[in-house]
């Protein structure tokens, strides 16, 4: 069988393998009709680039490195995918590496694993790229970078990020079962060095707040982003003499585990207890009642940081850098989240 090449490409396009090479690499030198030439040629032919070759012959990388230390398998598997397939858009390889975000020397290790395996750039993950340090090494590395963060707006620190709006997101979903006369809201946090649990504690407060609902300090549980830790603070919070009509958690897997403690007492989800989790994962539709949530599209988030740092590694000094974007989860509501039943609002 024969395996198309770069020649190949070239002859069929009638160009040149240099003008082949520039389309590759996405070098705005070529004209829009020649790019369609070569691109329509390859398409045909189904030629895929060698790119361990096509980094010695340039003496650059053409691999992004993804970097992630999340208990979440749904959330990494979404960020995986969502680099994937904007690293095949532009002919990129993704070296994917797994972490421990607490370990002393982790910077060092970064730097060590763009060095030795010659990558164009870094996507970090939370927590560790919302770790101030371990960006200011990295960019003191000159490791270009993109980070998944959680804040409410831009942060404008000089360092390339994609943003999620985690809060106000929270205080949507506060804000829903408020409306449905909930009072008694238990709130689950996530792991405490995620940016987004304090996010997300933050909408649940400010939601609480402009409604004039009471904070009571017994309704919110630490726990962490597992179905286990949902589990167990759920026991807690429905083992109080004036348990919750309302369990917010933050994460999809939290409220399925919330949602399994409830049943292993028997309480009726969601006439006894409603129940409302965060990033429309799998857990969310697959649960019963399925979940409501916050949709949360992470793969596009993920492609977004992707894009975001092919632009960075391939522009000219002369160009500005990529601008920062945005996302704003939604509120989903489904099954699992119902009106408080008469006489248990207080």
């Amino acid at each position: 069988m024969h395996i198309p090449t770069i020649k190949d490409v070239a002859a069929k396009a009638g160009v040149s393998v240099k003008t082949v090479s520039r389309v590759i690499n996405h070098e705005a030198s070529v004209q829009a009709s020649t790019r369609q030439r070569v691109e329509a040629a390859i398409e045909v032919l189904r030629y895929r680039p060698d790119l361990s070759a096509r980094s010695l012959r340039g003496m650059r990388s053409y691999a992004l490195g993804v970097v992630y230390d999340n208990p979440n398998p749904y959330y990494v598997i979404a960020v995986q995918n969502g680099l994937l397939s904007v690293c095949r858009e532009f002919g990129y390889g993704l070296q994917i590496h797994p972490c421990d975000s607490n370990s002393p020397t982790l910077a060092e290790e970064l730097v060590q694993l763009v060095r030795q395996n010659r990558l164009a750039g870094l996507v970090l993950a939370p927590p560790m790229s919302e770790r101030d340090e371990l960006v200011q090494t990295l960019t003191a590395a000159k490791v270009p970078l993109v980070r998944l963060i959680s804040a409410s707006s831009d942060p404008q620190d000089g360092h390339l990020c994609v943003y999620v709006d985690d809060r106000s997101a929270a205080r949507e979903i506060t804000t829903h079962l408020i409306q449905m006369g909930h009072q008694r809201i238990g709130f689950i946090w996530g792991g405490p060095e995620h940016r987004s649990s304090p996010e997300r504690y933050k909408g649940y407060e400010e939601a609480l707040r402009d409604y004039g609902v009471s904070m009571d300090p017994e309704l919110v549980v630490q726990g962490d982003y597992s179905f286990d830790e949902g589990f167990r603070a759920a026991r807690r919070l429905l083992a109080l003499p004036n348990p919750p009509t309302a369990i917010f958690g933050s994460n999809d897997e939290i409220a399925a585990g919330v949602l399994a403690a409830a049943r292993s007492i028997g309480v009726n989800v969601p006439f006894d207890l409603s129940i409302a989790g965060f990033e429309d994962s799998p857990f969310s539709k697959q649960s019963w009642p399925a979940l409501t949530t916050a949709r949360q599209d992470t793969q596009e988030i993920a492609r977004t940081a992707g894009r975001m740092l092919i632009e960075e590694v391939d522009r000219d000094e002369s160009a500005p850098p990529p601008r920062n974007c945005g996302f704003s989860p939604s509120l989903v509501a489904r099954g699992s989240t119902t009106p408080v039943r008469p006489g248990r609002e207080g």
